[in-house]
């Protein structure tokens, strides 16, 4: 039985990324042992996939679970590590695991070239969208195979509307992505006077959110998040992980985009539409400001948009 590691610690919308192609590995190989090691917070998206037969958590802040994961593997000791991820610490712990294969991108096609000397096999994809470059990494040990649905389940966490309604998560990790939270209340108020509809922000516990009769807050962690984008009737996203989790339960929707490329981390499939700025530069600066591509997007042609959508 072949023993296959899968490393791509995080984040959220990188993990979403790398399950198509475990899927296929999944799929080509059904006796396959596959594990799973990523940072313990993410856990809740691979819960219930089927995915991998282990979730191996890894806390890179906590020395305990450093030696407790490596501990692990070594008595696993896979054959092959596939790096998802590109970074020394994905590069480190295929290496650590023993694994005599070790699968990875080309160093010009890493975030951090240098951890490409540890790969026993590199790839050059010829690809773009990140999706399709995992998959390109799995070919040579799984052949095409039809793709499936997959996700998560989630459970439910706080109060949902019993209508339906657009689920929108308003913040990213990079401020520079997120769109004025301001104008949320203006499609809120649109979508309640046009189609019935509550617009839904789901935020963690705590956050900020301006006061509105047209928003409704909904408070939850990982599970309750994806357990209301399985119940919402279309979403409103950014370039963030709650909209590639979206796109891949194949939910229709709204992506705003302005410093990223939507060719290389734009929703994958085609359920999720992409609205953009002409012109809009891609920096990927992860600035404590707005985008000025992001402001851009005024509410009338994300309003327009959305409507198409629904």
């Amino acid at each position: 039985m072949t023993k296959i590691l899968v490393v791509r610690l995080g984040a959220m919308g990188d993990i979403l990324h790398a399950m198509p192609a475990v899927d296929r590995l999944r799929q080509a190989l059904p006796t396959a042992e596959i594990t799973w090691i990523l940072e313990p917070r993410w856990m809740p998206l691979l819960a219930g996939t089927g995915l991998a037969n282990h979730l191996l958590p890894l806390d890179r802040r906590d020395l305990l679970s450093i030696w407790i994961a490596a501990k692990w593997l070594r008595k696993w000791k896979p054959d092959i590590a596939i790096d998802f991820q590109g970074l020394w610490k994905s590069a480190l712990t295929s290496l650590v695991s023993g694994a005599e294969r070790r699968l990875g991108f080309i160093s010009k096609q890493l975030r951090e070239p240098e951890c490409g000397v540890l790969y026993t096999e590199v790839l050059e994809s010829k690809n773009n969208h990140v999706v399709l470059r995992n998959l390109e990494l799995v070919a040579r040990l799984a052949p095409e195979t039809p793709t499936r649905a997959i996700g998560p389940k989630g459970f439910p966490e706080g109060k949902l509307p019993e209508g339906k309604f657009v689920l929108a998560a308003p913040y990213a990790g990079w401020k520079s992505k997120q769109w004025p939270i301001e104008r949320y209340i203006e499609i809120g108020k649109r979508l309640q006077q046009n189609h019935q509809m509550n617009l839904v922000l789901n935020v963690m516990p705590g956050a900020e959110l301006p006061a509105s009769e047209f928003l409704w807050r909904h408070e939850s962690g990982m599970e309750g998040l994806i357990d209301a984008t399985h119940r919402a009737h279309a979403v409103l996203g950014l370039d963030s992980g709650p909209l590639h989790l979206a796109a891949l339960l194949g939910k229709p929707g709204l992506a705003l985009f302005g410093p990223t490329d939507p060719a290389r981390n734009g929703p994958h499939g085609s359920t999720v539409r992409v609205l953009r700025s002409p012109g809009a530069a891609t920096s990927y600066k992860r600035d404590n400001e707005i985008s000025e591509s992001m402001i851009r997007l005024d509410v009338d042609r994300v309003w327009q948009s959305l409507e198409e959508v629904l």
